[in-house]
C-alpha cells in the first residue's frame, strides 16, 4: 500500500513544512510513498533511499526546489519525480545513484554543471520535461528520453559513454556548445528529433560507439551534422540536414549505413569520407553543396548507390588517396565538375548521369590516380565530358556523351583506355589527345561533330579499332605535330571535308572511307649537325639521306654550302 503525504511550506494539518521532513517520515515507515507538493519555493537537497513519487499537486512549475550549490536530488531505489522546477549549481542537480528514475513534466536548471547524472547500472527516463543549460550523462546506464526540450548547454545536451544505452524520441536539442549527443563506448537511438544551433557535430558518434538516427531533422550547425569516427557503426535513415558545415562526416574506420536521407545547403562538404572512413550511402540527396557533394579522401573508402546531387560546385570528389564505389548517381546542374579523382586516389563509377554541367569526369595525378566509368551518360557538358590529365588512368566502358565540347580527352602523360564509348553533337570532337598521352579506343562511335571526329597533337598517341565516324563537319581523323597511332578498321563517312588528315607516322589498316585522306608533312624542328664515327665503315640497314659519314679519322671537318637554287652540298 502507497502512503500519501503532504508538503506545503505553510504547514497546515498534519502537513510537512518542507520535502525533507516528507522523505524522512517515509523512510522511517519503509513503506512506497506518495509525496505530493504545494506550490512554493523549497531551498533544500533531496536524498531519496525509498520507492517514491514526489508530486507537484498544482501542476509544472509551482513547485522549485532549489540550492545555491551542490546537488538537488540523489536517488538510490525507484523514484518518479511529476511537475517539479530543479535548480542547481556546480554539481550534478540530478543524480540516479541507484535503481530508476522517471523525471515527468519536470524542469531542470543546471547552471555550470551536470543536470541529470545516471551512473552505472541504473536507469533514468525523461518525459515532456526541460533541461537548461546542464547536460543528462547516461555512464553505464540505461536511458530514455522522450518528448524533451535541451537548449544552451555548457558542452554536449546527452552524454552517453562507457556502455551506456540510451533512446531519444521527439525532442528538441538546441544551443548546445558542443554536441548535441555525443555517444562514445556506447549506443544510442534517436528517433523524430530536432536538433539545432550546436557549436560542433549535432550527433556525434565516437569509440566504437554504435549511433542510429530516424527521421530527424539536423539544422544551423557550426560542424558536421552527424559524425562517425573511431570505429564507430550505425545507421541513418530518413534524416534531413540544413545548413550544417559538412552535413555527414565518417572518419577513423567507422562504418555507417546512411539511407534515404537529404543533405542540403552544406555549406562545404554534403558528405565527407576520410582518414580510413567508410559507410555505405544509398537513395539519399545533396543539394546546393558549398564546395563538394561527396567527398572521399586520405584512405576514405565510401560505397554510394543510388544517390542524387543537385546544384552547388563539385558533385563527387576522391582525392589524396581515397577511394570509392559510385553506381547509379545522378548529377545535375552544379558550376564545376561532376566528377574529379586526383592524386593516388581511385574509384569506380557505373550507372551514372551527368547533366548541365561545366565538365563530366576530371582525374589528374601520378600513375596510382585511376578512375573507371561504365554504362554512364553525360550530356549537355559546356566543356570536356571526359578528361584524363597528369599520368592518371581512365577506363571507360559503354559511356555516351551527348553535346559536349569535347567528349573523351587525354593529356600530358595520362592514359585513357575507352571499350563502346560514344558521342553525339560534340562542337570541337570526340576524342583528343595531347602531350605524350595515349588514347586506346575499340569500337568508338562519333556522330555529327563540329569539327574533327578524333584528333591528336604534339607525342600523343591514338590507338583506334573499329571506330565509325559519321558527319564530323571537319573531318573523320587529324593528326598534327608528331603525334601517331592507329587507325584499323575503322569507317569514315559523311558530308565532312576530310576523311583523314594525317602526318605519316599513323598506321591506317582497313580504313573505310570515300572521303579524301591527306597526308601533311611532319613537323620537324632544325637540329645540331651531328656526326657519326663509324670505324669499320659503314652499315646501312634502310635508305639514308642527308647523312655525314666519317670512319678511321681522328678528326673530321664538316663543310655545308648553299646554291643559289636553295640545295645543299
Amino acid at each position: 500500500m502507497v502512503t500519501r503525504y503532504v508538503v506545503s511550506p505553510h504547514g497546515g494539518r498534519r502537513a510537512h513544512r518542507d520535502i525533507s521532513s516528507a522523505l524522512a517520515e517515509a523512510a522511517r515507515r519503509g513503506r512506497p510513498a506518495l509525496i505530493e507538493i504545494e506550490p512554493g519555493h523549497y531551498e533544500e537537497t533531496l536524498t531519496v533511499r525509498g520507492e517514491v513519487r514526489l508530486v507537484a499537486v498544482r501542476g509544472p512549475g509551482s513547485v522549485v526546489v532549489a540550492r545555491p550549490r551542490g546537488a538537488v536530488l540523489d536517488t538510490f531505489a525507484p523514484v518518479a519525480v511529476q511537475g517539479l522546477v530543479l535548480v542547481g549549481r556546480d554539481a550534478d542537480v540530478v543524480g540516479c545513484r541507484a535503481g530508476t528514475l522517471t523525471l515527468d513534466q519536470t524542469e531542470i536548471r543546471a547552471h555550470d554543471g551536470v543536470a541529470v547524472h545516471a551512473r552505472p547500472g541504473t536507469s533514468v527516463t525523461l518525459r515532456d520535461s526541460t533541461v537548461l543549460h546542464g547536460r543528462v550523462l547516461i555512464a553505464g546506464a540505461g536511458g530514455l528520453v522522450e518528448r524533451c526540450l535541451f537548449t544552451d548547454a555548457a558542452d554536449n545536451a546527452l552524454a552517453v559513454i562507457d556502455g551506456g544505452r540510451l533512446s531519444v524520441v521527439a525532442s528538441r536539442i538546441e544551443g548546445s556548445r558542443i554536441h548535441g549527443v555525443l555517444v562514445s563506448g556506447g549506443r544510442a537511438r534517436i528517433e523524430g528529433c530536432v536538433l539545432t544551433r550546436t557549436g560542433k557535430a549535432a550527433v556525434f558518434a565516437g569509440a566504437r560507439a554504435e549511433l542510429t538516427v530516424t527521421d530527424c531533422l539536423v539544422e544551423s550547425v557550426e560542424a558536421e551534422g552527424i559524425a562517425y569516427v573511431e570505429q564507430s557503426r550505425g545507421r541513418v535513415d530518413r534524416t534531413r540536414v540544413v545548413d550544417a558545415r559538412f552535413g555527414i562526416a565518417v572518419a577513423s574506420g567507422a562504418d555507417p549505413v546512411v539511407r534515404d536521407s537529404v543533405l542540403t545547403g552544406c555549406r562545404d562538404t554534403g558528405l565527407d569520407v576520410n582518414n580510413g572512413g567508410r559507410g555505405r550511402f544509398e537513395e539519399c540527396e545533396i543539394s546546393a553543396a558549398g564546395n563538394v557533394a561527396v567527398l572521399s579522401t586520405r584512405g576514405g573508402a565510401p560505397e554510394v548507390h543510388g544517390c542524387r546531387v543537385t546544384g552547388g560546385k563539385v558533385g563527387v570528389a576522391v582525392t589524396d588517396g581515397g577511394r570509392g564505389r559510385f553506381t547509379r548517381i545522378e548529377i545535375r546542374d552544379l558550376s564545376s565538375a561532376a566528377l574529379r579523382v586526383y592524386d593516388e586516389a581511385t574509384a569506380v563509377f557505373a550507372h551514372v548521369t551527368v547533366e548541365r554541367c561545366p565538365s563530366g569526369l576530371e582525374t589528374r595525378g601520378n600513375g596510382g590516380t585511376q578512375a573507371e566509368i561504365s554504362d554512364s551518360v553525360l550530356r549537355d557538358v559546356a566543356m570536356a565530358a571526359v578528361t584524363a590529365l597528369g599520368q592518371s588512368w581512365v577506363t571507360l566502358r559503354r559511356v555516351s556523351v551527348e553535346r559536349a565540347a569535347l567528349a573523351f580527352g587525354a593529356g600530358e602523360e595520362a592514359q585513357l583506355l575507352a571499350h563502346d564509348c560514344g558521342a553525339a553533337a560534340v562542337t570541337t570532337g570526340g576524342v583528343s589527345a595531347f602531350g605524350s598521352a595515349r588514347v586506346v579506343a575499340r569500337n568508338l562511335t562519333v556522330t555529327g561533330s563540329d569539327g574533327l571526329g578524333v584528333f591528336a597533337r604534339d607525342t600523343a598517341r591514338l590507338e583506334i579499332e573499329g571506330a565509325t565516324l559519321v558527319d564530323c563537319a571537319v573531318g573523320g581523323a587529324g593528326f598534327v605535330d608528331d603525334s601517331g597511332g592507329r587507325l584499323q578498321d575503322c569507317s569514315v563517312t559523311g558530308t565532312g571535308q576530310l576523311g583523314i588528315l594525317h602526318n605519316g607516322l599513323v598506321d591506317l589498316t582497313g580504313l573505310r572511307t570515300p572521303l579524301p585522306v591527306l597526308e601533311k608533312a611532319v613537323r620537324t624542328e632544325p637540329g645540331p649537325t651531328v656526326i657519326h664515327h663509324h670505324y669499320e665503315g659503314p652499315v646501312f640497314n634502310g635508305p639514308v639521306r642527308d647523312v655525314q659519314l666519317a670512319w678511321r679519322n681522328i678528326h673530321a671537318v664538316q663543310h655545308r654550302t648553299t646554291n643559289e637554287d636553295g640545295t645543299r652540298t
